[in-house]
């Protein structure tokens, strides 16, 4: 149900999953929104994301909890809009050294969890060499799945402007308008000047530098993150499988998307704020992937995507009002694709009611201020 709400203008500033996401909850809620992305929609960390949709590994229970519910919002979605071939839920198979404490607590929490052997993999997880998989077993988690965010982000747009939303692409970066201690709206660089109650900031690996300037340093990791895309390849593949030195999963359209963390340690950063992935990363991911896969399957390269991908400094989303200064939002998470609907929704809640939403108080901006 669409609820009622005040007059409120917001002008929401970034067009990844979360800033789609927050605009099209404020709309469906009666603000008066307006979206601007300094390019295309998804042209950022959105556009490069494995968009894994999990809470696997360690965290607090508060911030598992999100994560969790992130989970469910899709499952809604995917219930809402049957035979999205750009959402699944098909598991995620993932071994390492650290897998049997990971089995532990995942068991612990209620986070549905299965230890299977190399002979069960090809039940469970079809497309995954049985003989890559460690003797000991691996853990299979059935709930887990994936989402293609561009088109997500597409879908949620779309809708936001049939609620009457404004969507304005590729108007260069925009800065938040402040009058004394409160936001008045938002500018862009091609010239566009949005008068507002309300700014959400939603500009991805951009959102801590800004905050910096406007007098709030928030803790920052973020890395330089590479994604490589194969051409369509008939390889069966269907869960999200995370390894020791690859992770990879099916695209709608029978191709493959792969990323790990080592690749990130080996991208060459220059003194000017450029960066270049080496020729042996690229070589490197593709032969790990393939030596997991059925058959080591030939992986022809379709494309490499690299940029900066958020990563607040304590891991977990910073979400929420910004102290001292009225009216000014923020959405700055690493985990964007899984808290990407939730988020949305809980922000969008406490911007129109005015009050912190519960399953927020933790995660506001206001955790760096000493």
């Amino acid at each position: 149900m669409v609820r009622s709400a005040p007059a409120v203008r917001v002008a929401v500033i970034g067009g990844g999953v979360l800033g789609v996401s927050a605009a099209h909850q404020l709309a469906r809620q009666g603000a008066s929104v307006t979206l601007v992305s300094d390019t295309a929609l998804a042209a950022g960390a959105s556009g490069r994301s494995l968009a894994w949709l999990n809470s696997a590994a360690t965290r607090k229970a508060e911030y598992h909890q999100l994560r969790v519910l992130g989970i469910d919002r899709y499952r809604t979605l995917g219930a809402r809009l049957p035979g999205l071939d750009w959402l699944r839920f098909d598991g995620g198979l993932n071994w390492g050294a650290e897998a049997d404490s990971m089995f532990a607590r995942q068991r612990s929490v209620g986070y549905q969890a299965e230890w299977v052997h190399p002979d069960e993999i090809t039940t469970v997880a079809p497309g995954v060499d049985p003989a890559a998989v460690p003797a000991r077993g691996a853990i299979f988690n059935p709930g887990e799945g994936w989402v293609d965010l561009p088109s997500l982000i597409d879908l949620l747009a779309k809708e936001l402007t049939a609620l009457g939303g404004s969507v304005v692409l590729d108007t260069g970066p925009a800065a938040v308008s402040i009058a004394g201690d409160r936001v008045t709206g938002a500018r862009t660089e091609s010239g566009l000047v949005l008068d507002a109650d309300v700014v959400v900031l939603a500009t991805g690996a951009a959102v801590p530098d800004t905050l910096a300037r406007l007098g709030l340093p928030i803790g920052d990791r973020t890395p330089v993150s590479v994604l490589l895309r194969t051409r369509p390849v008939a390889t069966g593949l269907r869960t999200v499988l995370n390894t020791p030195r690859v992770s990879l999963r099916p695209t709608p359209d029978g191709a493959l998307v792969l990323d790990s963390g080592w690749a990130e340690q080996e991208v060459v950063r220059h003194g000017d704020g450029t960066f270049e992935i080496p020729e042996f990363v690229v070589d490197g991911l593709l032969a790990e992937a393939a030596a997991v896969l059925t058959g080591h399957p030939d992986l022809p390269l379709e494309s490499v995507a690299a940029g900066r991908k958020p990563i607040p400094a304590d891991g977990e989303p910073v979400l929420g009002p910004v102290p001292g200064i009225g009216g000014l939002h923020v959405a700055f998470t690493h985990s964007g694709a899984t808290l990407g609907l939730i988020a949305g929704e809980l922000l969008a809640d406490q911007i129109v009611t005015g009050r912190t939403h519960p399953l927020l108080a933790a995660f506001g901006p206001g955790r760096f201020v000493a």
